[in-house]
C-alpha cells in the first residue's frame, strides 16, 4: 500500500486543526492596546498548542519518509493519532477560556498523553512491517524523547490539580525537549 496516501492525509487534518484553533481567537472589543490583555490565556494556550501540532507533524512527516510502505494496522494506527490530535483545539480552546484552571489544564495534558501513546503506537505498527533491523527501526532507537515526554505529561495531570502553572511549564518543557529537531530519522534517511 502506498505511503503517500497517508502522509497526505493527516497533513491536512492537521492543517486544518491548527485553522480550526486560529478561528478560536476573537478579535478585541476595541481598537487600543489594551484589549489584547484578555486574549492573553486564549493566544498562550494557541501558542503552546500550535507548537505541539507543528512539532507533531514534522516528526511524523519523518517518520513517514523513512517508512518503505504502510498497511492497515499502520493506517488504523496513524487515525488512532489523528483521533487525539484532533482533540488539541477543544482542549485549547477549554484551557485558555477558562484561564488555565486546574480541569482544563488537567484535560489538556490528557489529550498529549494519548497523543504521545498514539504516535508511539504509530511506530511500533511501523516496525511490526519493516522489522527490528531496518532503517526505521535503527533511526527510531531507543525513542528517549517519546519515553520521557509521556512520563511528564502524567506528572504534569498530576500538577494540574495542584498548581496549573506548574502543569503548563512541564508541558512547555516536552515541547522544548522535541523543538530540537529529532535528528535520528533524518540523518538515516540521509545516508
Amino acid at each position: 500500500m502506498s505511503k503517500g496516501r497517508l502522509e497526505a492525509f493527516s497533513d491536512g487534518v492537521i492543517a486544518i486543526l491548527i485553522t480550526i484553533m486560529v478561528l478560536e481567537l476573537k478579535v478585541p472589543k476595541s481598537d487600543d492596546f489594551a484589549a489584547l490583555r484578555p486574549l492573553l490565556p486564549v493566544f498562550s494556550s494557541y501558542l503552546l498548542s500550535f507548537v505541539f501540532l507543528g512539532i507533531y507533524w514534522n516528526n511524523h512527516h519523518h517518520l513517514i519518509q523513512a517508512a518503505q510502505h504502510v498497511d492497515g494496522r499502520v493506517l488504523w494506527a496513524n487515525l488512532h493519532l489523528l483521533f487525539w490530535l484532533s482533540l488539541i483545539p477543544f482542549g485549547t480552546a477549554w484551557m485558555g477560556e477558562y484561564n488555565f484552571s486546574k480541569w482544563p489544564v488537567a484535560a489538556y495534558g490528557v489529550v498529549l498523553l494519548m497523543s504521545g501513546i498514539a504516535y508511539y503506537l504509530l511506530t511500533r505498527a511501523l516496525l511490526a512491517i519493516h522489522g527490528r533491523e531496518s532503517l526505521l527501526a535503527i533511526a527510531l532507537g531507543r525513542d528517549f524523547k517519546g519515553k520521557i515526554s509521556v512520563g511528564l505529561y502524567i506528572v504534569a495531570i498530576g500538577a494540574a490539580f495542584f498548581e496549573p502553572w506548574v502543569a503548563c511549564a512541564i508541558y512547555v518543557v516536552v515541547a522544548g525537549i522535541w523543538l530540537v529537531p529529532d535528528r535520528r530519522i533524518e540523518s538515516k534517511i540521509g545516508k
